[in-house]
């Protein structure tokens, strides 16, 4: 078992590593904040194997702050160690800007000299990050990146102003990090690990962050192959209000049912979901290019296919007990008849999205002879 200190456990860093350091039964985390008292503060070092001194200031209302809550508290924690005769590994959350000679980077250059004097006369192991910008879940906004601001903003539906859209920032993910740093509890290497960084101008980040917000409405999804896409999406949802987490979708109903797009996407196509009322067919139609699949989630219907220049049908019972996809090719003229008691739900996929201005839909019965008046009248 391992015993490890947080220092600046409430932070956006620190909140992320503890959770995930505490899905480790082999990991006793102990947390220590600006609020923690100096009685446990030594109590925490007396028992620490490791420290990951996150603790800071990023951008406090008096610059002087700068001083006292990074190089400062930094000597007060090595100088604290050294009375309890204690030297513990030790990883420190420094910055890119630790190289400059700003306040904020003086401050942090002045901790990570500490945490080195502090090894050369112990013997301490100590890892220093300069970390770029960070994104992810849980980051404040107005304080930790121009990322959690676009992200925190849009979520709530306030507007968001690019200074310099041409200026480009490097940003690392949160997770990148809490790997890294989870990996130092058993590394034994000489130097830290390397992060992964994506370097995009403001101008993108926050083209890319509307998209999502307007995901809402429009529906269309981005392409979630690359992977930055994926963290950037997963970090904008982390900020969406509660009362605005849950959306009702459009829904278009007639005699037939009710019929709502889902998701759509240039890259995967389109999803869609309907319920259809006891003894209803929908379909009736061929594609000449495009393709479908169909699950019926709820009830139990019938398909049926046919070449559209052919006789020979196919059919297919389908029910929601059963999770059964049926492929649907172009050049088959296709449909589905609920042929239980209660509504039939479906689940409908299309490898493009529907294009009201060329819809690549024909009306064609499956069984001419079966179609109604109404039903060719519904279609």
């Amino acid at each position: 078992m391992t015993t490890v200190l947080v220092t600046g456990a409430n932070g956006f860093v620190g909140r992320n590593l503890v959770a995930h350091l505490r899905t480790d039964d082999q990991v006793r985390v102990r947390t220590f904040d600006k609020d923690g008292t100096e009685e446990e503060l030594r109590s925490h070092l007396a028992a620490a194997d490791l420290i990951f001194h996150l603790a800071g200031v990023n951008r406090p209302d008096d610059p002087g702050e700068f001083e006292t809550g990074n190089h400062g508290f930094t000597t007060h924690l090595c100088d604290e160690l050294n009375r309890l005769s204690r030297s513990p590994a030790i990883v420190f959350a420094s910055s890119i800007q630790a190289s400059q000679d700003s306040a904020y980077g003086i401050s942090k250059r002045m901790a990570e000299s500490e945490l080195r004097r502090f090894a050369d006369l112990t013997g301490a192991r100590v890892r220093i990050y300069r970390l770029k910008n960070l994104f992810g879940k849980w980051g404040r906004p107005k304080y930790n990146s121009v990322t959690a601001t676009f992200c925190y903003r849009l979520a709530h539906e306030l507007p968001i102003t690019v200074f310099e859209p041409d200026s480009e920032i490097e940003l690392t993910y949160i997770d990148d990090v809490v790997e890294a740093f989870a990996g130092e509890i058993s590394n034994r290497s000489d130097s830290p690990t390397d992060l992964p960084s994506i370097r995009i101008r403001v101008g993108d980040l926050a083209g890319r962050l509307q998209a999502f917000h307007e995901m809402r409405e429009s529906l269309r999804m981005a392409d979630m192959r690359d992977e930055f896409t994926r963290r950037l999406f997963a970090t904008y949802q982390s900020y969406v209000p509660k009362d605005l987490r849950a959306s009702r979708l459009r829904a278009h109903t007639d005699a037939r049912g009710t019929l709502a797009e889902f998701l759509k996407s240039e890259h995967f196509g389109q999803i869609f979901v309907s319920r259809t009322t006891p003894g209803v067919t929908r379909g009736n139609h061929f594609h000449r290019t495009k393709m479908e699949k169909f699950l019926v989630l709820g009830g139990r219907g019938l398909i049926r296919l046919r070449p559209a220049d052919g006789t020979e049908i196919e059919t297919y019972e389908v029910r929601g007990d059963s999770f059964t996809v049926v492929d649907i090719p172009p050049g088959v003229t296709h449909s589905i008849t609920n042929t239980g008691a209660d509504d039939m739900i479906t689940l409908f996929w299309a490898n493009e999205i529907f294009d009201p201005d060329s819809p690549d839909t024909y009306y064609l019965p499956v069984q001419p002879e079966a179609v109604s008046l109404q039903e060719v009248m519904s279609r």
